[in-house]
């Protein structure tokens, strides 16, 4: 399945190409570089190419890496800047699986809680392992301060 992501990189690439759209062009060229140094990063390990979940955390690094550019540009009233930025971002977006929204999130915390039986903080860990078969759909920065306060944390 990481051959899939990969997949879609490239033909992005060559599509970008042909468009002649050279901000996304640029974009598909950037995570091709860093998916390039992941791979080789890895390697060490006896991994020649990282599954799709390390890509995937690797498009939320660099979407928040962007996102903390964009604050930044703001505050030093570059706008062209992070303009450039939030176009990466819309880039890198196109890839990432769809985001559960707080709905979503509560009830899948519920259900991890029930699921273990947890009752509180010291169970934290657990219900976190069990919120992980989610994957890149449930943001756990998100569901953390929710576990925390439901498990009276």
């Amino acid at each position: 399945m990481a051959d899939d992501l990969r997949t879609r990189f490239n033909a992005a690439l060559k599509e970008s190409m042909l468009a002649k759209d050279a901000a996304k062009t640029s974009t598909m060229r950037m995570i091709l570089a860093k998916l390039k140094d992941v791979d080789i990063a890895a390697r060490p390990s006896g991994v020649d190419k990282v599954p799709e979940e390390q890509i995937v955390a690797m498009l939320r690094s660099m979407q928040k890496s962007r996102r903390e550019s964009v604050d930044l540009y703001r505050q030093g009233g570059r706008e062209e800047l992070a303009a450039k930025e939030e176009a990466e971002i819309a880039v890198i977006e196109g890839f990432l699986p769809q985001q559960m929204d707080e709905a979503a999130i509560a009830a899948a915390v519920d259900a991890a809680i029930a699921e273990t039986g947890a009752t509180s903080v010291k169970d934290m860990g657990k219900v976190m392992g069990v919120l992980r078969k989610h994957g890149g759909a449930l943001d756990m920065a998100k569901a953390n301060p929710l576990v925390k306060a439901k498990l009276g944390g």
